[in-house]
């Protein structure tokens, strides 16, 4: 309802918005790109607004970073005409279980044993493509799914996908609540107890959750265990993904400008600890004196720096 009542009230001040007439063909063009279309009129004049402010944000930013004002790009996408609140509910949805408690058994890196200054596990064959998500909260699927494709890589030398739609329609038993968020801790604990997941060529991904269909003949993967890396402790993240490889990981998305985030390494100093959104860390390294963590999104690469 809250949603409804902010939705209404972006369209009615539309009604009496004055846009900038140079960049009708560019939202033209940009509704056609994303297959944008709109119930009414005064609908469209909200979602237009909303875009044309997110265009002076993206311009204003990289006017700003062209004077080495900031170290990545911004760039405009599918989710232009979206507000936060919106973007948050249909893309980042990790939700920390409510009676968390981090286990003991957390994963321990190999003391004074020296690992890589910069490692890429893509280059090793280790990450499958980025997936769209589409408007499903499902990011702790892909997470999860991410860190059990690096993990199956590692064993048998062989990359499959692995399917998000497995975890979105079979492990609400487990907490998880499909498209409306999850954790992806209790996505491995699925997986285990289930004893495998799919793939993704024989339970594709639709973005919408369904009913479960799992086929123990079609398993793809297994799992066995996880650990939890020691919270804020950065070098023991670094170890984690040097020795085991790609990790599951969860980050603040609220940030306006993450959305838009197109190259370059992503900084943003009003960045929090709230933890909304599960991406996988698939290496790290420096660019020009600074450490940066190389993560796979739903929908790109980006870097965010350390």
């Amino acid at each position: 309802m809250m949603l409804g009542s902010l939705l209404f009230a972006v369209c009615c001040s539309a009604a009496l918005a004055h846009f900038n007439t140079n960049l009708d063909q560019h939202w033209e063009l940009w509704k056609k790109t994303h297959n944008k279309f709109y119930s009414s009129k005064v609908e469209e004049l909200g979602r237009r607004e909303l875009w044309e402010r997110n265009i002076q944000l993206i311009t204003l930013h990289n006017l700003e970073a062209s004077m080495g004002l900031h170290s990545y790009d911004l760039g405009m996408n599918h989710m232009g005409d979206m507000t936060t609140e919106e973007i948050l509910q249909s893309f980042a949805m990790t939700r920390v279980p409510p009676n968390f408690k981090r286990q003991t058994a957390t994963f321990v890196g190999s003391s004074g044993v020296p690992v890589p200054d910069s490692l890429d596990w893509r280059e090793k064959g280790y990450v499958s493509s980025v997936k769209m998500q589409g408007a499903c909260g499902a990011c702790w699927a892909f997470s999860a799914v991410g860190a059990l494709e690096g993990q199956l890589m590692k064993a048998t030398g062989k990359l499959v996908d692995l399917s998000a739609q497995n975890l979105v329609d079979c492990s609400s038993s487990y907490g998880n609540k499909g498209c409306n968020g999850g954790w992806m801790a209790d996505a491995f604990q699925y997986v285990i107890d289930n004893g495998g997941i799919d793939s993704e060529s024989s339970y594709p991904y639709k973005g919408v959750q369904g009913p479960c269909r799992y086929d123990p003949s079609q398993r793809a993967a297994n799992c066995t265990k996880y650990y939890y890396v020691s919270e804020g402790d950065e070098e023991a993240l670094k170890q984690a993904v040097a020795n085991i490889g790609p990790i599951s990981v969860a980050i603040d998305a609220t940030r306006p400008k993450f959305v838009f985030y197109r190259s370059g390494v992503y900084n943003d100093p009003s960045c929090t600890k709230k933890i909304n959104h599960g991406v996988l860390a698939v290496g790290y390294g420096v660019i020009a004196g600074q450490d940066f963590w190389l993560v796979k999104n739903r929908y790109r690469l980006t870097f965010e720096i350390v």
